[in-house]
């Protein structure tokens, strides 16, 4: 279960890096639903919960515009990784009302769960950002805020479903490979079209 929080989390950051932060901190500080451990309660803290806030809502932003979605996407290259580090490490060894013991994973090696968030969370990132220029340029940019706002939706999907319910989680991510795919595929059937009429 906790791998499966972790990987839910991590995934989560990978579409967006601020809302499982925020639901991590806000989770924890105000809920009985998260409590992180000691080396990780600083996601609690009213400063970070504010200075994510502030940047989630940049991000929101940014990322529905056409173009400048692309140029936030440049940045987050550094930032989503991270963040799905710091959330798989927080969520598996954190107590949950699914996971009530962090078990050995969690204690042995604290940079494993780290290093499998960063990885987790950059794989996601990377697929979206292949996705995202090729469905702006196929709508003339339209595509950017109903992709964005379904990313958002996905992330706070995931993280509920990573804290509530993981072993869920699986089936969320078939799900969310599934329609990568299917935007990959019709993105290549149009390219073909186009170029046959060409």
């Amino acid at each position: 279960m906790e791998l499966m929080t972790g990987f839910g989390l991590a995934t989560a950051a990978g579409l967006n890096a601020y809302i499982p932060l925020l639901a991590m901190g806000l989770l924890s500080r105000f809920t009985d639903l998260i409590t992180l451990p000691h080396g990780w309660s600083w996601l609690e803290n009213g400063w970070v919960i504010t200075i994510v806030a502030v940047l989630l809502a940049v991000e929101i932003v940014a990322d529905k515009v056409p173009a400048l979605d692309s140029v936030n996407d440049v940045v987050q290259t550094f930032v989503r990784p991270t963040a799905g580090g710091i959330v798989f490490g927080s969520g598996t060894a954190a107590q949950t009302t699914a996971v009530t013991d962090p078990g050995d994973f969690a204690r042995t090696g604290q940079w494993v769960p780290i290093a499998i968030g960063v990885v987790t969370a950059l794989i996601v990132h990377l697929t979206k950002t292949t996705v995202r220029p090729a469905a702006n340029v196929a709508t003339a940019g339209v595509a950017a805020p109903v992709l964005s706002t379904l990313e958002d939706i996905a992330s706070v999907a995931l993280v509920f479903i990573a804290i509530l319910i993981p072993a869920l989680v699986l089936l969320a991510l078939i799900a969310l490979v599934w329609a990568a795919v299917a935007l990959w595929r019709r993105r290549r059937r149009r390219k073909a079209q186009t170029s046959g009429l060409g």
